[in-house]
């Protein structure tokens, strides 16, 4: 930490920022907090944790704020917000838990940014970590009982290697991460809430490759390279047949196969998690795992035994004849056209998909191809539902819900034996509930009662 900071104020008291508040006293450093709720969610652990700390709520103070050494600025809080962007036209340094977190941390980082994926290939790592016996952590912008934010893995005994998922949010306060292989698994229209553009949006995720070791691209996605000459070492994986030293797919006989070069690797039925971007999300962690010398043997195994996230095109039930599968971290249009795409590839019959929530301004038109061809009936629910209703309209019938229960009873009324109904939002969800994984819990709740 810079000694010549004596005035640190954490922006923001969510997760995040409780993660940083108890890092700056475990090193000795002092610190106060705003936010600009009342009752933001860290607060009854903060004041038990720290009661004596300075703590302002309910707004942020622009003169506090430019009066400031530095700010450390929650992932949740835009740098543009007014007072915050006029502390940083003052001068003062601002920076975030990641940036605090690579500078503390002397073993190797593992980075993991995208719009889609990032979770099943920072959590896939960490299994390959463990099955070569590497004393890893995982965390960041995961969810999970597993995870943690990136500073409250230091809490424990060192690790020899952390893996980090990370968001564009945590990204734009990350100056400098020096991670030892990093990757952007892929780029679609996300966050247009918070970003003037795509672009926007895509040099934000950028960053992640700052003083990184060894870049991996994505050879389906050219937003996934770094801007510009590059001479760092350089691996990549793709979804078409691979050059000898990087990571693809070759068929033979009919059945898909991960493959290294020419070297085949493993079958894709062989892996408990399905679909085309399960495969891309498996050649990026063998690419990344790879890079830091984890055993191909041990990463296999752990390929063949894992057995896919919650929330994550998640197999719920089967009930007459018709599967049902929840997707609800689905939050924004690339991911539920991978869902869609993957799931009405697999199914005898039609998808019937439940979509809708906070759109984030997204376009949802890139969605048509794969709602046009795969999709019987789309069940909308949420704030923006309307809107998505006027795009699909020409392309599949569609129906609006008040609630999840009436969607999946609607969902389970017209569906045919043979048919999938997906939940695959391609929204926000704090329309209506208190996080995805809250949303997941409901529509799961409300399939396992059908009778």
């Amino acid at each position: 930490m810079n000694a010549a900071f004596k005035n640190r104020i954490i922006v923001g008291l969510g997760k995040t920022g409780l993660s940083v508040a108890r890092y700056l006293h475990s090193v000795g450093v002092a610190f106060s907090v705003v936010d600009s709720r009342m009752n933001p969610p860290g607060l009854a652990e903060f004041t038990r944790e720290f009661p004596l700390a300075p703590l302002t709520l309910g707004e942020f103070p622009a003169a506090l704020l430019r009066d400031a050494d530095e700010l450390i600025v929650s992932p949740g809080i835009s740098l543009d917000t007014p007072a915050i962007r006029s502390a940083i036209e003052a001068g003062v340094a601002v920076t975030g838990d990641i940036d605090i977190f690579s500078k503390a941390v002397n073993s190797p980082i593992l980075a993991v940014t995208g719009s889609n994926g990032k979770s099943t290939v920072v959590s896939l790592l960490g299994a390959m970590a463990r099955a070569a016996g590497i004393n890893v952590a995982i965390g960041g912008n995961l969810d999970g009982a597993e995870a943690a934010p990136a500073l409250d893995l230091l809490r424990g005994e060192p690790r020899e290697l952390y893996v980090l998922e990370l968001s564009s949010f945590q990204l734009e306060t990350t100056s400098m991460l020096g991670a030892r292989a990093a990757v952007i698994l892929n780029i679609s229209d996300d966050h247009m809430d918070r970003y003037a553009s795509v672009q926007d949006y895509a040099a934000a995720k950028q960053r992640i490759f700052r003083g990184c070791q060894h870049i991996v691209l994505n050879r389906d996605d050219v937003l996934t390279e770094p801007s510009g000459a590059d001479s760092r070492s350089v691996s990549s994986f793709g979804l078409d047949a691979p050059a000898s030293d990087v990571w693809g797919v070759l068929t033979q006989q009919g059945r898909t196969f991960l493959a290294r070069g020419n070297t085949v690797a493993l079958a894709a039925d062989e892996m408990k998690i399905a679909g085309k971007h399960n495969v891309a999300n498996a050649l990026a962690a063998l690419a990344l795992g790879e890079a830091v010398g984890l055993p191909v043997t041990a990463m296999l195994e752990a390929l063949r035994q894992f057995p896919g996230l919650p929330h994550r095109c998640q197999w719920v039930r089967v009930h007459a004849g018709v599967n049902y599968y929840n997707d609800s971290k689905g939050t924004n249009v690339g991911a539920s056209i991978v869902a869609i795409e993957s799931l009405g590839e697999l199914a005898t019959g039609k998808l019937v998909l439940i979509a809708g929530g906070i759109g984030k301004e997204a376009d949802f038109s890139p969605m048509l191809p794969v709602v046009a061809r795969f999709v019987r009936l789309a069940i909308l629910i949420g704030r923006d539902a309307g809107r998505i209703a006027a795009v699909f309209k020409h392309s599949v019938q569609v129906v609006l819900a008040s609630s999840m229960e009436a969607a999946v009873q609607l969902a389970t009324e017209n569906a045919q034996p043979g048919d999938v109904v997906l939940l695959s939002p391609a929204c926000a969800s704090l329309d209506m509930f208190t996080d995805f994984a809250h949303r997941g819990r409901v529509f799961t709740q409300a399939v396992e009662a059908l009778s």
